[in-house]
């Protein structure tokens, strides 16, 4: 009997790697779909079907961008400081225009010369790296050097590479739930271009003061920018690193095929998990059906993507076009201010990087993307040791253990303390209140 309850155990123990994390992320997305309790309506759901999806983003009414928003007050805890400048999070208006107006300023960059950027930041950065990495951690300092040559037209120096993946990367861990806010992190960077504000190579926007300047700056370019640009490489590489035969075929050269492999793999694993917008009016629908002013729209970008496609977890770069894929956004409600210059700078990066190295993984590839992606870089043509991506996998899995329960506890500590301190209902209550002393 003894025997019999040990093997038991052994089996339960051995398989908790296997059920337990996607239980535990079932369990983390209820408690996030609760916070807007009832003015939370989920699109596509059941009012709005996958066809109207683009519709209803796209609706005149559908602006509201964090006002009256519960949602709103726990990205804007993961995102200070300076949320409340944020070209993102900004409501509608002339602040928005200036500020939306200056981003695409600089992103104004010819195709040339982004690829050639691209090319260099990879060059002092991931070029020469060789066995066991994370793949958003390497991309980071690239990212890093990219976005301060945009912005400052010169190269990187060590230091500020320093401080923005030091805060670009606090920024992440907290939004993926792995760990908590480190604001002196964050403080760092914002003192810094605070102090170099006069050496930007545009104009910055009209009517802030030089604080929301640097703020702006950190939040658009040095933390947006370079999360999402490390995630989105590092899903492309980890997707790579998964299918050899895509890999072969990009390394060749093959015509339109890496193309494919990037369209999909934003098809299949989005940046955008949930992107929520506040009705500043009623949506009719048709049929009786209406979307009420003040209600809070959750657009699932990974349920529209996976709406009318064949096998849509398996990852086929080779399928027929999909009827919804929006991997930038609806370019009638805040699109991605970096649609164009983005797949222009990861084709780039993607295609010096397999000139130099092969990628190998065995890792867990899920959207959110907890474990950094980790791989293992060889020089091309060469094996891995043997074991090594076993080994990998395993270990992975074990660490998706303690990693879900991490996240289980400390994202629900984050929502009760952005709860607490309503970071972005506070703004909105003193700009009232100091619009209402300002009346006759």
């Amino acid at each position: 009997m003894l025997i019999l309850l040990a093997a038991a155990a052994v089996v339960v123990v051995a398989g908790v790697p296997w059920w337990l994390p996607g239980r535990i992320v079932a369990l983390r997305t209820r408690l996030f779909a609760r916070i807007n309790g009832d003015d939370g309506i989920t699109v596509p759901g059941e009012l709005v079907a996958p066809d109207r999806f683009e519709e209803v983003y796209g609706h005149p009414a559908a602006i509201g961008r964090s006002k009256g928003a519960a949602l709103s007050d726990l990205f804007w805890y993961w995102l200070s400081p300076g949320a409340a400048i944020h070209q993102e999070h900004l409501e509608a208006g002339e602040r928005y225009d200036a500020v939306a107006l200056t981003t695409r300023a600089f992103l104004s960059v010819r195709r040339a010369e982004i690829e050639e950027l691209a090319r260099r930041c990879a060059a002092t950065t991931v070029i020469g790296t060789s066995g066991h990495v994370r793949l958003r951690d390497l991309m980071m300092p690239l990212w890093a050097e990219f976005s301060y040559e945009l912005v400052f037209g010169e190269r990187c120096p060590p230091k500020a590479r320093e401080l923005i993946v030091g805060a670009a990367d606090d920024v992440a861990t907290a939004l993926k739930c792995c760990g908590l806010r480190h604001m002196d992190r964050r403080e760092r960077l914002t003192a810094y271009l605070s102090a170099n504000l006069h050496r930007v190579r545009l104009p910055l926007p009209e009517g802030l003061s030089d604080q929301e300047r640097a703020l702006y700056l950190q939040g658009t370019f040095f933390v947006t920018a370079v999360v999402q640009m490390s995630e989105a490489m590092a899903h492309l590489l980890l997707v790579l690193a998964r299918h050899p035969a895509a890999q072969r075929r990009a390394r060749a050269g093959e015509p339109g095929h890496l193309d494919r492999v990037m369209a999909e793999t934003m098809r299949l694993y989005p940046l955008f998990g949930i992107a929520h917008r506040v009705t500043v009016a009623d949506i009719e629908l048709g049929g009786g059906a209406r979307i009420t002013a003040g209600s809070v729209l959750c657009f699932d970008y990974p349920a529209f993507h996976h709406a009318g496609v064949a096998a849509p977890g398996r990852f086929d770069p080779d399928r027929p076009r999909w009827p919804h894929h929006l991997p930038f956004g609806v370019a009638a409600n805040r699109p991605c201010p970096a649609w164009r210059l983005a797949p222009i700078a990861m084709r780039a990066v993607t295609e010096e990087l397999l000139a130099h190295h092969a990628l190998h993984s065995a890792a867990t590839h899920t959207r959110s993307m907890p474990n950094r992606g980790p791989c293992l870089i060889t020089a091309p043509g060469a094996a891995p040791a043997f074991g090594a991506l076993a080994l990998m996998r395993l270990r992975d899995r074990w660490e998706d253990v303690w990693r879900s329960l991490v996240q289980l506890v400390l994202g629900t500590y984050m929502v009760w303390d952005a709860r607490r301190q309503r970071l972005c209902a506070r703004h909105f209550e003193r700009e009232e209140n100091a619009h209402a002393r300002r009346q006759p």
